[in-house]
């Protein structure tokens, strides 16, 4: 292999490993969102929860209310049946009375209901409070993963980044402009090898003359088909070539 291929392929393996590395770091940002909003979601149902609850409380303090004064009127009715001397008004404020009892008494039963709603409610808010203690407990642990595993990939790219320089500047300013170009337009492995015959880019069958130029490793060789720097390899094949 030429030199300056092999110095590419170094400069290549650099550039994938940078990639992949500012992949990782790319990925960590949406997976501390993630984190966060379950954590988010996580307290947005213990506030529902309690929501539900103060809602029902509130409806269960109206009907008290309601059940108060039914009882007031029961006390106003009776006391005007003791004034009344009129049998057609006593039996009016009886009904009254007795219209104000089947009022307390649905009301009443609309307070157990509520009541036990407002029991089942306070069971699942517990429940769902230590759900949010451990999604928090889980989510800090994430958090922290991740931002370690940030400030690694952080450290390890500036060092992959300084040693690219370096490969760079090994590398003939020709054969780096050509790789850099390729880089650009293809975006992926550009320096790539022969085997049986077929480009390890494309995978197309190259002519036989570019296998011989390959196999002679004198100069730079690139695919027919898709523009990539080929080399030579020991499953190149050249059976087929007079």
């Amino acid at each position: 292999m030429i030199e300056s291929v092999e110095k590419l392929l170094i400069l290549q393996e650099r550039d994938l490993r940078i990639g992949h590395v500012e992949g990782e770091l790319s990925g960590i940002g949406p997976q501390e969102q993630t984190s966060r909003a379950a954590a988010a979601a996580a307290q947005a149902e213990v506030d529902q929860a309690k929501g539900r609850l103060r809602q029902i409380e509130t409806s269960r303090a109206a009907l008290e209310l309601e059940v108060k004064a039914k009882k007031e009127l029961i006390v106003k009715y009776c006391q005007q049946q003791f004034l009344t001397r009129k049998n057609e008004e006593y039996r009016a404020l009886a009904h009254q009375i007795e219209l104000c009892k089947e009022a307390i008494f649905k009301t009443e039963d609309q307070e157990i209901e509520l009541m036990e709603q407002a029991e089942a409610t306070q069971q699942e808010i517990v429940r769902k409070t230590r759900a949010l203690e451990e999604t928090r407990k889980r989510v800090g642990e994430q958090l922290a993963q991740l931002g370690a595993r940030d400030q690694a990939l952080k450290a390890e790219l500036a060092g992959l980044q300084a040693n690219r320089k370096e490969l760079a500047a090994a590398v003939g300013e020709g054969a780096r402009s050509r790789y850099e170009r390729l880089v650009r337009s293809k975006g992926d492995k550009v320096v790539v090898g022969v085997e049986h015959g077929v480009c390890g880019g494309c995978h197309m069958r190259l002519p036989p003359q570019l296998l011989v130029e390959c196999q002679a490793e004198k100069d730079i060789v690139t695919c027919s088909n898709c523009g990539r720097i080929v080399y030579y390899t020991t499953d190149m094949d050249l059976a087929f070539v007079d």
